[in-house]
Order: structure tokens, then sequence, then C-alpha cells
């Protein structure tokens, strides 16, 4: 799969209308899908295996999207079958009183992934730049500003040897009503339900304006955005784990080599000790 076709590189106005939600790519069924999915996991386990043991490099997969999009469903899809030992997932809400007096990416910083881990940030450092924005609270000159923050804090992660993904997880007004309906007819996830998401639906012209101008801003060669069609679950769950396992294997990931020479670890082993 060319990953690159869903690389977000049109920074124009109201390119989100422009991308389909319902896209499936080449399948032509579910199961297809699903099939190839069991292949890409598996690669994944190694993947994550050689980063976890090498310690040079670390992966970090931002989602964002819309309420009712799919981040928590994606992450349980994508990375149940990797080492947890190795992984990292953060969940950004609103911030605490002792967030909120530090500057907005002191709490982020700190979620980081080290060398040989991965971690995904369910919701991230940009609902700091789409939630104010969208509620008036955020003036131009303080967004531009914590724009420019967030390109130096990604490109000053990518130097420091942190791989970043950015997905976005692209789903359309219809479906996300579905799902929350969905949400509210089933007693298992009820929990799931607030009813801010509701309330939020008034403001959805806004925040694909807010998310148009974050692919403008914050979208570089180093840390790109992806667009993720979200309508139908498994392709949503496929592509994003693609595009995890293409952007590992473009790493220079290789089991370290022993330190110790072999003729001295014979040596140690040898039945006379």
């Amino acid at each position: 799969m060319n990953i690159k076709r869903y690389m977000i590189k049109d920074t124009s106005d109201k390119i989100l209308s422009r991308l389909d939600p319902d896209e499936s790519g080449d399948f032509n069924s579910k199961e297809e899908a699903e099939a190839k999915m069991e292949k890409l996991k598996k690669r994944l386990a190694e993947l994550q295996d050689i980063l976890f043991a090498q310690k040079k490099h670390s992966l970090l997969v931002i989602l964002q999207g819309m309420d009712s999009s799919g981040k928590d469903g994606t992450v349980k899809h994508i990375f149940s079958g990797i080492n947890p030992q190795g992984f990292i997932v953060t969940s950004f809400k609103k911030p605490s009183l002792e967030e909120e007096a530090h500057d907005f990416l002191w709490r982020v910083h700190m979620k980081t992934p080290p060398k040989g881990y991965i971690a995904a940030f369910n919701r991230s450092h940009y609902e700091d730049v789409l939630v104010p924005r969208v509620h008036g609270s955020l003036k131009k000159d303080d967004m531009k500003r914590r724009f420019r923050y967030i390109r130096q804090f990604e490109e000053m992660l990518v130097e420091e040897g942190t791989t970043i993904i950015k997905l976005f997880l692209h789903i359309s007004k219809e479906k996300q009503l579905e799902k929350i309906q969905e949400r509210l007819q089933d007693p298992t996830k009820h929990w799931k339900f607030d009813v801010s998401d509701l309330q939020e639906r008034q403001y959805w012209n806004d925040y694909q304006k807010a998310y148009e101008d974050v692919f403008r801003e914050t979208g570089t060669e180093e840390a790109p955005w992806y667009w993720i069609p979200a309508n139908h679950r498994w392709y949503r769950n496929y592509l994003a784990l693609a595009i995890v396992v293409k952007t590992l294997e473009s790493l220079d990931l290789s089991y370290p080599k022993l330190d110790t020479p072999t003729p001295e670890i014979s040596e140690l082993i040898s039945p006379r000790h």
C-alpha cells in the first residue's frame, strides 16, 4: 500500500469536504481487509521487539478526530498484539489546575515515549489549539504562537530520535450521529456517552475549519498528518495499522550485537566453569 496517498499535502480551505470518509481502498470485503490486518499485526509485533531491544528510536502515534470517530477503537485494535511492556497510551482530558499553571506542552512532554517505546496519544496537545479556538477563548495571536511552539516541540522530538505519526480520523457528521445513537441504545456503551458530544455537534463546521488550520500550520515533512477514512471501522483500523507498520519499516531497525567477544563468552560457559 502506498500510504503517501493519505498524507495531507493539500492545505487549502475545505479540504476535508473533498476527502471521502466512506472510502475503503481496494478491498472487496471487510473479511479481506481483516485477513491482511492479521499479517500486519504480526509484523508490528516483530518490529516492536526490535525497536525495544535496540533502544535507538521511539514512535509517537497521535490520534485526533471528531467525537465518536473511533480513537479508542483504533488504539485497541491496532496495538492489541504488541508487548505491553514497550507501549504507553495517554488520553489527554481537560487540563487540571496544576497543568493549567504550566505551559500547555508541559503535561504532554512528560508522556512522550522514551527510546525503544511506542506511545499513542488519544487526543493530544492539538486539543489546545482546537477546543479553545472553536469556543473563542484563544486569541488569534495566541493561536499562532501555539502553532509555532508545536512545530518546534515536534521538531525537537524528531531530532532526538522520536518518529511522529499524526492520524486524523475522518468521520462524516451523519456517521457520528449514528454512533452516538448506538451508544444510547446499548447499555454496555452508556459509559461512553457524554452529552457534550451532542452539544459539540453544533460546532461541526468550526471544528472542520480549525482542523484545516492545524494541518496547514503543523504538517511537516518530519511529522506529517495522515487522514484516515473512519466511517468503516475495519478500514480505519487496517489503514492506521498499515501506516504504523510502514513507518517502522522505514527506520534502520536491527537487533543490537553482543559487546562481549564470542570467544570470551564461550570460555565463561565452558563445562569447567
